[in-house]
């Protein structure tokens, strides 16, 4: 109990979340680079989603609501996409996520990871639909769709870097129940 009273700590949720912002940033930076300024016929994965995603279904209380808000609409401003389209879409997916951690602690990882590939397929279609009722110009179909596929097919690599490294795991019931008793 003493180990998992010291995982819960305000102080660690605190550095994790600061972790979370630090990781998302970094992503953000490396994506502005002008590395290669030719067209490309592939789109790489979004890791913020993806890191969003795996910390929320883990770690909720790292990933607070107003954090991932403003991370996601930076990124939104950063990457110019129309502000908060996407933002609300992984939030909302996120919280989805996050509503269904409690039974899908005694999940497999390959349940897991079909419950997140429904959600990024969800939110690339309502992203796609949402674009086109405003007029809003967007990617080829063929783009969407690579980054889409590529989002889904890292995930696993994002979740074994965030547990391995980061050491960011699924809640234990005591410490869940310990969360619990702070709200």
């Amino acid at each position: 109990m003493v180990l998992e009273m010291a995982e819960v700590t305000p102080s660690k949720i605190q550095l994790m979340r600061a972790c979370f912002a630090a990781l998302a940033f970094a992503i953000i930076f490396f994506h502005l680079l002008p590395l290669d300024t030719q067209a490309r016929n592939w789109a790489p994965p979004d890791l913020i989603i993806c890191l969003a995603m795996a910390w929320s279904l883990r770690r909720p209380d790292y990933v607070p609501v107003s954090l991932l808000i403003l991370v996601m609409l930076m990124a939104d401003l950063l990457f110019h996409r129309p502000p908060g389209l996407l933002t609300l879409l992984v939030v909302l997916g996120c919280e989805f996520l996050r509503s269904r951690a409690q039974p899908q602690r005694e999940m497999t990882f390959a349940a897991e990871w079909l419950s997140v590939a429904l959600v990024i397929t969800g939110i690339t279609i309502l992203n796609r639909l949402g674009l086109s009722i405003f007029a809003i110009p967007r990617a080829p179909l063929s783009l969407s769709g690579i980054e889409m596929f590529a989002t889904i097919a890292t995930y696993p690599l994002v979740v074994v870097f965030s547990q391995g490294l980061l050491g960011v795991r699924k809640l234990s019931a005591a410490e869940a129940e310990i969360l619990e008793a702070r709200k």
